[in-house]
This record gives structure tokens, sequence and C-alpha cells, in this order.
């Protein structure tokens, strides 16, 4: 296992994926605010997401060049979603945004974590 993201590319796809997903929940569109209320998040919780992507972008990022921090920041997002995954399961909120967005984003973050740390 490195400790450095070796290809530093894919974890730069993964970041960029999550800051795109931090700015549409700025103003978020219908998917996404679909999401959040079918999992019963409060909508005064909503600015947290962001914030919490946004670190994982910086952490990301940082982390091709300060060893570990990367790796931290991808098991990290690999969390966010197993979080997301549960939440959604529990609210049996299964409909498409689940399927491509969550566990998409969950199948990503571990493709990453396994091609650019393990492999």
């Amino acid at each position: 296992m490195s400790v450095l993201p070796e290809p530093w590319w894919p974890t730069t796809l993964l970041a960029a994926a999550l800051f795109g997903d931090a700015i549409l929940s700025i103003r978020p569109p219908k998917f996404i605010r679909d999401c959040l209320d079918g999992v019963n998040l409060p909508r005064e919780w909503w600015w947290v997401l962001i914030c919490v992507k946004l670190l994982a972008v910086a952490g990301l990022l940082i982390g091709i060049k300060v060893e570990g921090v990367g790796l931290a920041a991808n098991v990290g997002v690999i969390a966010y979603f197993l979080a997301a995954t549960y939440a959604h399961v529990k609210a049996r909120f299964l409909k498409q945004e689940f399927w491509l967005n969550c566990l998409g984003m969950l199948l990503f973050a571990v493709a990453v974590l396994l091609y650019s740390f393990v492999l």
C-alpha cells in the first residue's frame, strides 16, 4: 500500500467529482433535493454536507503531495458514502438517486482507493 496516490490522476478525478457535487449542493437541483429529502435530512443541515465534501476535496488534492493525507481523505469519502448508503436503506429511499449518485460515488471512491493506493 502506498501513502501517495500512484497514479495521481484518479484522485484528482474523485476530487473534481466531489467539488462538482459540493457546488451543485449550494443551490441543489431537484435530484439532490429529492435525495436529501428522501433520507429525511433536515434542510438546516444541508450546509454540513457541502463543507464535508469541500474538506474531502482539499484532502484529496493536498494528499497528492503530502504522504497519508490523500489516503485518509479517500477513506473518509468512502465512509461518507457508506453512511449515505445506510441512510438511504434505513429511510427506504432506494430510487434512482440512490443507485446512481450514492452507490456510484461509493464505487468510484473505492475504485480510486484500490487503483491509486493499493494496487
